[in-house]
């Protein structure tokens, strides 16, 4: 970082503060981290609304999250307005390292953010597919879950990105083209994994509650709904280890060399010195839907 830059960098408060107890990692680590990170990471936030998941007294006493940043914040903190039900919330944007660090310094742990940017907001730059597997100690079941769903996003002629949730699953996006509504993207996914499930019915379930999924691995598509979020690629997870959800290569999750948390916080800086941003081209010719969804069609309905 430049010294100008740096000059405009918010002073981190209490950097001693201890937030991840079982590994002694401080509020002022944390924030040397997204410091670090913030050349790589920003370009996948910027402009993306954002939900803070705030842990004040740290990771082993109760967060919370917050959208609306109405109140006491500094003037150049950009904002969006995002209309909801009887009013208004005001997200923050995060579009440089100075806004960055301004949210970690409120003890913020992970940025989740929307599939979409301002001031398109009703229209997706990405659809989401987040994996929940029931149980955690089923790293091939996981891993052949993963591939799974990218085999039939390719059937329907879509390029796949892959990253680490740093909790239990795998985040698996597709880039689009920004034309879809927001409606219609969610359509799409929760129809990809409708046929998921029908062709998979004992490995996969579209079924939320953990009750009813009877062990089997939640294909969730929520997180491509109005004002729904995910996590942001880069963003540190509220878990023991301070894991990171992290982007990866589709070679290693079919070696197996990577699971949900196999990155953390203290060894992200090797990580990126080896591989650097492998999602640089992410954004690079996003994919219309329009083809995907009328090659769907065709196969859910040889399906059923």
């Amino acid at each position: 970082m430049k010294t100008s830059d740096r000059a405009s960098v918010p002073v981190i408060t209490h950097p001693e503060k201890v937030l991840f107890p079982d590994d002694g990692i401080t509020k002022g680590e944390l924030a040397a981290y997204y410091e670090a990170i913030a050349p790589i990471m920003l370009p996948h936030v910027s402009a993306r609304p954002i939900t803070m998941e705030r842990y004040p007294a740290g990771i082993d006493k109760k967060g919370f999250w917050q959208k609306d940043v109405s109140k006491a914040f500094p003037p150049w903190l950009e904002r969006i307005a995002v209309p909801k039900k009887d009013g208004t919330v005001h997200h923050p944007l995060v579009g440089d390292t100075r806004s960055l660090l301004w949210v970690t310094n409120q003890n913020t742990i992970t940025q989740h953010v929307w599939t979409s940017r301002a001031p398109n907001l009703y229209y997706p730059d990405v659809c989401v597919f987040d994996l929940d597997p029931s149980k955690e100690d089923e790293p091939d079941e996981l891993r052949a879950a993963a591939l799974a769903l990218r085999d039939l996003l390719k059937e329907l002629g879509l390029v796949t990105w892959v990253k680490t949730s740093g909790s239990k699953g795998f985040h698996i996006l597709v880039s689009l083209d920004g034309r879809a509504r927001m409606g219609e993207v969610a359509r799409f996914a929760h129809a990809v994994g409708a046929l998921l499930v029908a062709r998979q019915p004992e490995r996969f379930t579209q079924e939320f509650s953990k009750i009813d999924r009877g062990g089997r691995i939640l294909v969730d598509t929520g997180r491509n709904g109005y004002s729904a979020t995910f996590a942001a690629a880069y963003t540190v997870r509220a878990k023991r280890g301070a894991p990171i959800s992290a982007p990866c290569t589709w070679a290693e999750v079919e070696r197996g060399e990577v699971q949900p948390r196999t990155f953390t916080l203290r060894t992200m800086a090797d990580r990126v010195a080896t591989v650097g941003d492998l999602w640089s081209e992410l954004h690079q010719g996003g994919s219309s839907l329009r083809r995907p969804i009328e090659r769907l069609r065709k196969l859910s309905a040889q399906q059923s």
